[in-house]
């Protein structure tokens, strides 16, 4: 079996500029030329990559299992935003059998 215990409080950041590329109307119209969702959750799926993966085994990597947000508000062109992630305490056992390439 593999053990990946890692640090309660380990931190990660992930930062971008809201332009055409990432905004609500270039997945669909005629939605605002806003910060859009998926990116948002992209964005914070980043920051809980780079909050653990200094402290991974080498050859594995992080995934998302499950994610719940809600996006209150518009972020217009040009504005920042910012994803903080903090681990939780969690161990993760995986054996031989779970894994799946």
């Amino acid at each position: 079996m593999i053990e990946f215990n890692l640090e309660k409080g380990l931190k990660g950041i992930a930062q971008t500029t809201v332009n055409q590329e990432n905004s609500a109307e270039k997945f669909a119209k005629p939605m605002p030329p806003a910060f859009a969702t998926p990116m948002l959750v992209s964005l914070m799926d980043l920051a809980a990559i780079n909050a653990v993966k200094k402290n991974l085994t080498e050859g594995y990597i992080s995934v998302v299992s499950k994610i719940s947000i809600t996006h209150l508000a518009a972020t217009p062109l040009g504005m920042t935003v910012t994803a903080d992630a903090t681990l939780i305490p969690q161990i993760i056992t995986l054996a031989p059998k779970d894994l799946a390439i």
